[in-house]
């Protein structure tokens, strides 16, 4: 029987797991390096104090029949075919899909390891949760959606903490004008400080330190700006960006090595001349496609090239507040926006279904 492998079980990996072991006819196995699916939309509660629920990938995997094996990934040895674990133990695939994800980039500016917290990991947000009680000044780098998120969040849960915000962008510049003043009056309202169009060039103890020298007082340093993704990817071989993301052509598949695809943040995933975002709204299709793919070719057909268009981007601001920007199909935004409430049970809304269809996987009937 075939055997695919799947190295990583974030949004996409676990997906992809469940998906092919339920409609192929393979023997599927899971590499992960911890026991527990993360729900990382929702680290930025964690780290505002809210407790969240745990979920066990035995549990999401048990219907599908997927084994499970708690690890981390050493290396891969793509000409025998196998993975290499921490453990010492091989494991041996036929197929392989790498959905190792992203991590925080906390080398590319001084400071940023010793002295900043990331929240892209259930760790990294329990430590800043339990920085956040001494209180005093928070300064969240980076204006992307996980800095808004952030910064609301910890805003609304700690009124008696200090935050603002630093980008080196205009801030909100990937929304429509009104959704842009609709994010100023929210931060306006909970007080969040914002500094646009700077740049952060060090991290100390006490503060950040920006181009120029100024140096800005804080108690906290909360770092959303960058990424990196594993090196397996290069150090095996197979054909990376710059970024070290693994190339991949329209159905997932590794332009290097055909028996590899490659899904989530870990690849980078063109439809058309578009390269898609880094997003939970896009690495669940494109795990989709990719198990269509493999689908396909192991029945002799060719598989077709993945589709995708944008429809909106969901922030919470808080947990009583929210913005959806609605945008165009290559991710331009409209002047559509939804707010407030409405807009909060949205995002809500969109949470939940990215874990339910973990637990019940579905993909298009052209399967």
């Amino acid at each position: 029987m075939t055997h695919i492998v799947v190295l990583g079980a974030g949004y996409s990996g676990q997906l992809a797991a469940n998906l092919a072991a339920r409609r192929l006819d393979a023997e599927v196995t899971v590499v992960n390096e911890r026991d527990r699916f993360v729900e990382r939309v929702r680290l930025h509660q964690l780290a505002a104090g809210q407790e969240l629920r745990e979920h066990k990938l035995a549990d999401l995997l048990r219907k599908s029949g997927a084994r499970l094996v708690v690890d981390r990934v050493r290396s891969i040895d793509t000409s025998a075919h196998a993975v290499i674990l921490e453990s010492g133990e091989p494991i041996h695939y036929d197929t392989l899909i790498y959905a190792l994800g992203s991590g925080p980039d906390l080398e590319s500016v001084p400071g940023v390891a010793a002295h900043a917290h990331p929240v892209t990991g259930a760790e990294q947000a329990s430590r800043l949760r339990a920085r956040l009680s001494d209180g005093g000044t928070v300064t969240v780098v980076g204006g992307g959606l996980t800095g808004i998120e952030a910064s609301t969040e910890l805003a609304e849960s700690y009124p008696e903490l200090k935050v603002r915000l630093l980008t080196g962008d205009a801030f909100g510049s990937r929304l429509s004008t009104r959704g842009r003043a609709y994010l100023r009056s929210t931060f306006k309202r909970l007080g969040i400080e914002v500094r646009d169009s700077v740049q952060v060039t060090e991290v100390r103890a006490d503060g950040v330190v920006l181009a120029g020298g100024e140096h800005m007082p804080s108690d906290v340093v909360v770092w959303t700006t960058g990424f990196t993704v594993p090196a397996l990817a290069r150090e095996a071989g197979l054909a990376v960006d710059e970024h070290g993301r693994m190339l991949v052509d329209e159905t997932m598949r590794s332009v290097s090595h055909p028996d590899v695809y490659g899904v989530g943040d870990a690849a980078s995933v063109h439809v058309g001349d578009q390269e898609l975002r880094m997003a939970c709204a896009t690495g669940l299709p494109i795990a989709q496609a990719a198990v269509r793919a493999i689908a396909a070719r192991a029945a002799g057909r060719e598989p077709r090239p993945m589709r995708f268009r944008f429809v909106n981007q969901c922030i919470s601001l808080g947990r009583r507040d929210g913005l959806i920007q609605f945008v165009h199909a290559d991710d331009s935004p409209r002047e559509a926006v939804l707010t407030g409430r409405p807009a909060a049970l949205y995002k809500e809304l969109v949470v939940r279904s990215a874990l339910l269809v973990q637990r019940h996987p579905a993909i298009p009937t052209s399967f």
